[in-house]
């Protein structure tokens, strides 16, 4: 169902539309489709659809708001047939099938002109062949969360490198406490180890071309990130039996005090709280180094973009200048509205021990690039074959040789 909001409907007041340049005085018509169904994220869209109307009463805005889920299936029909203006979606490979098809719209011109200032840590999120397709909004951090109380207790300080991080878990064993939960039950938790340990044995760079298909899954340089990750499951550093827990049933062992850090989203402190941890007995690094690359970081993150055939491609261009712009970002990813993170290096976030940790480390110290996860940025095909393969390897590492002539031949025929 479509929804007209004109300036006299303010779901969530940004109070900044109308001193910005990239939105004042528009005519004619925009048109917008948005997968942001649930209630916050719906409140938002509405909220950002009624301030850049305020800003251009001559402006008259469509907002259709879809489900979140069917949106994934119903987003190629959508760009092909009388295609809105503006669209939600995802960014780096996620965005592919639609920028090989041509669907998506080139807006590489607005990160070259200054018309996107702040964007620049994320800008290799957007870009696929040497070009940007859209502008980010939203995103969150991955990171390890560790019990503090504990590290206090057993005289531990958060490391930096690989050799540190060892070296605490190696107290941790012997305190009889297992250095990680995580719950492989759905595959895609181990595609997160994965992303960090390679990215931090390879680099960001190889990391992505791996995900493109460019780098054999036996090229050594993946082996050796295999290797530095199986030093982790030989001392035993994950819990055991962790295939048969899903994420949230693996958060069990960190509250009672069994396992002492997790590596996950920053949607696991909502659910660490709940159980009963404060804030004195939680907290959060950034994951170790181990070769002496640029650090790449995990950060799902969802996007605007303009499809090729829209009809008002100078409003969708405004509004997505708005969309990104620091002071927007701020207010959209307020606690009170999506409680994540502004992806504007100039914005602010709310008082919150991680939100702030997590944007202090993607603004500063993510210069590798920000990767999507492992899902996102590889294949459907591949990415279902890889997250079977690593968990088997958690499970049985003696298995690798066999895995990863699986993951090559699957390589070879996803790519092809």
């Amino acid at each position: 169902m479509n929804s007209m909001l004109k300036a006299s409907v303010a779901a969530l007041a940004l109070g900044v539309a109308s001193t910005s340049a990239f939105a004042d005085g528009l005519s004619g018509d925009l048109r917008i489709v948005s997968d942001m169904s649930n209630p916050a994220p719906r409140a938002v869209m509405e909220g950002l659809v009624a301030d850049f109307g305020a800003a251009n009463p001559d402006l008259n805005i469509e907002l259709e708001i879809v489900d979140r889920e069917a949106w994934k299936t119903q987003i190629r029909n959508a760009l092909t047939a009388n295609a809105p203006d503006v669209v939600n979606w995802y960014a780096a490979n996620r965005m592919g099938p639609y920028v090989e098809a041509g669907l998506f719209e080139d807006v590489s011109d607005m990160y070259e002109d200054g018309s996107l200032p702040g964007l620049e840590a994320v800008k290799g999120a957007m870009t696929l062949d040497g070009a940007q397709w859209g502008v980010p909004y939203t995103y969150y951090q991955w990171g390890i969360y560790y019990r503090e109380d504990i590290f206090n207790e057993l005289g531990l300080t958060e490391p930096t490198t690989m050799e540190e991080e060892m070296a605490n878990c190696q107290v941790i064993i012997d305190s009889g406490r297992a250095c990680y939960a995580i719950g492989t039950k759905f595959l895609w938790t181990a595609g997160g180890w994965f992303d960090y340990m390679n990215m931090r044995t390879n680099g960001f760079d190889f990391h992505m071309e791996l995900a493109r298909g460019e780098v054999a899954w036996n090229d050594p340089r993946v082996l050796e990130t295999f290797a530095n990750w199986r030093a982790l499951i030989d001392m035993g550093a994950f819990i055991e039996d962790h295939q048969s827990y899903s994420w949230q049933e693996a958060l069990q062992p960190m509250l009672d005090g069994e396992a002492t850090a997790y590596l996950i989203g920053n949607f696991a402190v909502p659910h660490l709280r709940e159980a009963g941890l404060t804030d004195d007995q939680i907290d959060f690094y950034q994951f170790p180094t181990i070769a002496d690359v640029p650090q790449g970081e995990d950060a799902p993150t969802d996007t605007f973009h303009i499809p090729s055939n829209a009809t008002n491609k100078d409003n969708a261009r405004a509004f997505l200048s708005f969309v990104a712009s620091a002071d927007v970002q701020t207010e959209i990813n307020a606690g009170a509205a999506l409680g994540q993170l502004p992806v504007n290096a100039g914005s602010s976030v709310d008082a919150d021990e991680f939100l702030e940790q997590g944007f202090e480390m993607l603004s500063t110290n993510a210069q590798g690039g920000v990767a999507q996860f492992f899902d996102r940025d590889f294949p459907a095909e591949m990415a279902s074959a890889g997250m079977e393969g690593l968990q088997e390897f958690m499970v049985f590492p003696d298995n690798l040789d066999d895995i990863i002539e699986r993951l090559e031949e699957t390589r070879l025929r996803v790519y092809e």
